[in-house]
């Protein structure tokens, strides 16, 4: 468990990133998450996040119809575009993907992260997927992720896995300073959640909150864009529109989430939480 009293040294730029994707086309979408890379490094961004299943879509029932040519590996040749951008800027990415284990055959929807060297250094997997996410053959994760960069402990998310606090404070209680989530949110009910869950997360923790949401039409939804990052204090920092192409780049300040924190301190008790599953730990 990570210590929630230090912080880190200096700021952080993040970039929640938002565009249209081509149905089940990883390399269409890997070379459009490529170029938001490029852009966001261009605004001084040390880590993009993508939305859920943005490398292909949110099409379920096309990627469980041919796991062998949607779902995206570590080692897939496909993404080395998107490697290069990160290797040629220096900038991290967080990219959902599906993914299906080589032992089990089971199918995740999944968050791969590449270093600032262009290099895979981590994998989170969905710990709360949908009833109709599970009907169509995806299997839940096992455990949390954390990554860090320069100092910031960044827990990681994906769409549903927000609308439980536990899931977010198992981040915090892990030490980090930000929960960045990538999401399918649609229209209607969709955002309304945006509007109510992020902000609540980063006030119930103390900690930013970023969300990486699709802004058109995918699979059976069309997402409601509109992503963001918000303060410790629950407060908006900087949105997205509903359709652009857009990244949502903000400055996470140490002196703000020090701030917040003495106002408001995290939760330490473990006793008043879900047990904290094991989240691992990665530099970028």
């Amino acid at each position: 468990m990570g210590d929630l009293e230090v912080l880190p040294a200096g700021p952080l730029v993040v970039a929640a990133g938002q565009a249209g994707c081509v149905g089940l086309d990883v390399v269409a979408n890997v070379g459009v998450a490529a170029g938001l890379v490029r852009e966001a490094a261009a605004r001084g961004a040390g880590v993009v996040v993508l939305p859920e299943l943005f490398l292909t879509g949110y099409e379920l029932a096309g990627i469980a119809a041919d796991p062998r040519g949607c779902t995206v590996g570590a080692a897939d040749s496909r993404l080395d575009p998107l490697a290069a951008a990160c290797a040629e800027t220096g900038t991290a990415v967080v990219a959902g993907a599906p993914v299906r284990d080589a032992g089990s055959g089971a199918l995740h929807i999944s968050a791969l992260v590449l270093g600032r060297d262009g290099r895979f250094a981590a994998r989170y997997d969905k710990q709360h997927v949908t009833p109709s996410e599970r009907a169509a053959g995806f299997a839940p994760g096992t455990r949390g992720c954390t990554v860090e960069l320069d100092g910031w402990r960044l827990g990681l998310g994906i769409c549903w896995d927000a609308g439980y606090p536990e899931h977010a404070r198992a981040a915090a209680l892990d030490g980090c300073h930000a929960y960045l989530v990538g999401a399918m949110l649609g229209r209607g009910s969709g955002a309304r959640q945006r509007a109510t869950v992020f902000p609540a997360r980063a006030l119930d923790n103390t900690a930013y909150a970023l969300l990486a949401n699709h802004n058109g039409p995918s699979g059976p939804y069309h997402g409601c864009g509109g992503s963001a990052v918000w303060n410790p204090d629950g407060t908006l920092l900087v949105e997205a529109g509903e359709a652009d192409t857009a990244l949502a780049v903000a400055r996470l300040d140490p002196g703000v989430l020090a701030r917040a924190r003495a106002e408001e301190p995290v939760l330490v008790d473990p006793s008043l939480t879900a047990p904290v599953r094991p989240r691992g730990g990665v530099r970028l």
